[in-house]
């Protein structure tokens, strides 16, 4: 049979090792963010891009039980008083496109937008300005922009300014501010969400777009965890009754059979 390959972890039963570090060094010498860049990536992350990845697990790691994820955690943990591990489950299925996965639909975005385009403002700018005209014409969102809650995502100015400090911020940054402000330009108010502004940092880091997901959920669990375990914790078992307003059919009674 043949075995299964993985360049990420070998494992026997002397050894741990993570893209070749023993698992050991890394539990003395470095911390769980250097962990998941080095998972991801294949070598340790730099002091900047340590610090900037830190703060997008910060960010993402939870934004209050009505999000979709956290909803549908605590929704399966009332419902469901014996498994942990499913109500976390049930959390992370809810992120999709529409939640959590934006991310990775601005990486794309980015990523094609500036392919061949020069570094500086001026080839920038107009990436943008051709992005949001292809977003108009063909009537689709702009993934990153735009907040059901926040006029303007608290988050977004510090993530930007720790990657500016850090030595990280580049073209992404520069990209999704020109598209915003093309937005804003063109009568759009549609400032920059939490996952534009991770998508333009992990962009930055030269992570490839599926990491916009991958990122996100990693931080997102951690919230989850705390939603399900205050769920079991503070509240009854199925406490949960989501309000339902019917407006189908008027009762009806079936006819009469003409036997």
């Amino acid at each position: 049979m043949t075995p299964w390959r993985t360049a990420i972890i070998d494992a026997d039963a002397t050894h741990i090792r993570v893209r070749g570090y023993d698992v050991t060094d890394l539990m003395r010498q470095a911390g769980f963010v250097d962990t998941v860049f080095l998972l991801h990536r294949s070598r340790l992350p730099t002091a900047g891009e340590k610090r900037v990845l830190d703060a997008v697990l910060v960010a993402v790691a939870d934004h209050g039980p009505g999000a979709p994820s956290c909803a549908a955690a605590r929704l399966a943990a009332s419902g469901n008083r014996q498994s942990i591990s499913a109500a976390i489950a049930a959390g992370v299925l809810a992120i999709g496109d529409e939640h959590g996965g934006a991310g990775e639909a601005c990486m794309t975005l980015i990523a094609s937008s500036l392919a061949g385009t020069a570094p500086d403002d001026s080839a920038i700018d107009a990436a943008a300005a051709r992005a949001f005209a292809r977003a108009r014409e063909t009537g689709t969102r702009i993934p990153g922009l735009g907040h059901r809650v926040h006029t303007v995502d608290p988050r977004v100015s510090v993530l930007f300014a720790l990657a500016a400090e850090s030595g990280v911020a580049g073209a992404g940054i520069r990209f999704v501010r020109a598209l915003e402000a093309t937005a804003g330009a063109a009568g759009k108010a549609l400032p920059i969400n939490i996952d534009g502004a991770l998508a333009a940092v992990l962009h930055d880091m030269e992570f490839t777009p599926p990491a916009g997901k991958f990122i996100f959920i990693i931080g997102r669990v951690a919230g989850l965890t705390a939603e399900v375990a205050e769920e079991h914790l503070r509240e009854k078992a199925m406490r949960i009754r989501i309000p339902v307003e019917y407006d189908g059919e008027a009762p009806r009674a079936l006819p009469r059979s003409k036997e």
